[in-house]
Formats: C-alpha cells, structure tokens, sequence
C-alpha cells in the first residue's frame, strides 16, 4: 500500500478510505459470514476504523516524522530495532482493540464456518510455500532478493547494479530460514483452530473467546517454542544490521527520496485523521 502513488490521491488515503470495504472482503475470504453475521461483523469494523482513525493515526505519523529525521542519516542497528518495537507497539494497541469487537462474532462461528478457516489456511500454506520455498536453492534466493529490492526501491528509489550485488551476497548470509518460519507459521494456524473448535464445542461466550484471541496474540509476539524464540531473536538482530548498512551505504539522493516518501506518508495519515 505504501509503495503505490496514484495522481490526484494518494494510494495511502484511497486504500485507507477503503479500508472497512476491504477488511470485510478479506475477513469473510476466511470465515464466508453469514446473513446474520454480516451486519454485525461491518459494525464492528466500522466501530474498530473510527477508533483507529480518530486516536492512532497521528501515532503513526509521529513514527513517520521520526523515520524521515532519520532518513537524512546514518543509523546504528540499535535505532533500526528501535523503530521495529515501536512497530509492534503500534500493532499490538490496533489488535487490543479489535479483541473485544471480534469476540461476540467469533463466538458465533458454526462448525462449517471453522472448516472454511481451516481449508483456507491450507491453501494459504501451500501458496507461501511456492513462494518461498523453490526446489533450487538459487531460484530460492532469488526470489528472496526480489522481494527485498521491491520493498527498498519503494521507499528510497532504484538501487545502483554495486549495491544490489552487495545485499544479495548479504542475503546469503541471513539466518532467515522459510522453513522454520513457515513451520511455526502453520503450528500457529492449527492452535488457533484447535482452539476455535473447542470453543464452538463447549459453546464458549465472548469472555472466554476474547481470551482466547489475547492468547493467540501473545504466542505470536512470543512463541511457546523455546527453538522458534531463538531463532527470531537471532533474525531480529540480523535483520536490525542489515537494514543499517544497508541504509548507510545509500547515496545521499537515495536518502532524499526516502524522506520525500515518508513524508508524503506522514501527510496523508495527518490529513486521515482530521477527515
């Protein structure tokens, strides 16, 4: 969403102005709500993006404005781990609040709808593994170089051919492994729908489902898999170091475009939540 600018408006407030239509689509993409369903599940999106735009937007433009300082400058792998926390702070505040408006719908999901989720897991599965997990090491890696250089060339404009070749030999050297993420990726789907059925079986209410969505957020953010938090915390720290040099060995019409980009972020999100 970020990446894309569109004349005359900004992909950032179209997609944003959106949102509600394309959280529903997505949402009932996993669960096929019912007739019943539907107009409670858009109330609660609606009620969820007011809040959001009215009270979290401006946060978010704070981190932007902080990011484009920082921009301009070289930056230890310190402030890079920094920011992520921040990130996550962010992602978690928008989650906490989603809990309660979630949990009287989920509570009333039915067996079938629960299949659905499951059905639609798996294939997401099989689809991440196509995409990160090639047969040949080398069409492997550079996929995973694609990806990268797409999500840097948004933000700070095409790379030169020498820094290219400089971060792909750095990915080389990343301890990001598609298979112990995708590992836990999937065991984390089959807890929440484990879960989910033993909820719709015991006939749970919304206080025992919206503990059990606060769970489920606290083994994302720390697996109950000793190997997988120390694998993470490993990436982390790499991935901190990597973005750094990464930063630093940009030109200094590189670091322009990146601030100009944020910036122009920074204002949409200001002018979102004044709308």
């Amino acid at each position: 969403m970020l990446a894309v600018a569109l004349a005359g408006c900004s992909a950032v407030r179209l997609t944003y102005s959106q949102g509600p239509a394309l959280l529903y689509w997505w949402a009932d993409g996993y669960v096929d709500f019912s007739a019943e369903q539907t107009p409670r599940a858009r109330a609660a999106i609606d009620e969820w993006f007011a809040w959001h735009r009215s009270s979290q937007l401006a946060d978010y433009a704070a981190l932007l404005s902080r990011l484009r300082e920082m921009a301009v400058r070289d930056v230890t792998p310190q402030q890079v781990c920094r920011v992520y926390d921040d990130v996550q702070q962010l992602l978690a505040r928008a989650y906490d609040r989603a809990v309660p408006l979630a949990s009287p719908l989920v509570a009333t999901l039915s067996p079938a709808q629960i299949d659905h989720l499951d059905k639609r897991y798996s294939r997401n599965h099989e689809d991440a593994r196509r995409e990160y997990l090639q047969p040949d090491a080398r069409d492997r890696h550079d996929a995973s170089l694609k990806r990268t250089v797409d999500r840097v060339e948004s933000i700070y404009g095409s790379l030169d051919p020498v820094q290219r070749q400089r971060l792909a030999a750095e990915l080389q050297q990343s301890p990001f492994d598609p298979e112990i993420w995708l590992a836990e990726r999937r065991a984390r789907q089959l807890d929440i729908l484990r879960t989910l059925r033993t909820l719709q079986a015991a006939r749970a209410d919304a206080g025992a489902v919206e503990a059990a969505l606060r769970a489920f957020a606290a083994h994302a953010e720390q697996s109950p898999r000793a190997d997988y938090r120390a694998y993470r915390d490993r990436l982390a720290q790499a991935n901190c170091q990597l973005m750094s040099r990464l930063h630093n060995r940009m030109t200094d019409a590189q670091r322009q475009h990146a601030a100009q980009t944020l910036r122009g972020w920074e204002e949409d999100l200001r002018a979102l939540a004044v709308d």
